[in-house]
């Protein structure tokens, strides 16, 4: 599966009725860090399907939803499960760690 654009409309629905947890990038389209870790994301999406949702909030696009979870630095990704946040990194971090994070 590839990762899910998260929004303000979709946010309830994609993030907190998931049956399985949600791994969510906060990013933008500037922010070479977020690119950089962008394939990373990717490569879990494709091969965690069914295991681990992976959304993508653009935070120029959606600034409710990155004010209202607090990111301030990005790329943040934060970890949901049963509707809540569970564990939070920020900055660029290696394939291993996100997958630790997740919990998968």
């Amino acid at each position: 599966m590839a990762e899910v654009t998260i929004t303000r409309d979709n946010f309830q629905a994609e993030v907190l009725e998931s049956s399985i947890p949600v791994l969510v990038d906060f990013w933008a389209t500037w922010c070479g860090p977020c690119r950089m870790l962008g394939p990373v994301v990717e490569q879990i999406a494709a091969e965690k399907e069914g295991v681990l949702k992976v959304g993508k909030v653009n935070v120029d696009e959606e600034e409710a939803l990155a004010a209202q979870f607090g990111i301030v630095s990005i790329p943040t990704m934060i970890v949901f499960k049963n509707g809540e946040a569970v564990a939070k990194t920020v900055g660029v971090q290696p394939k291993e760690k996100i997958l630790e994070l997740a919990g998968v």
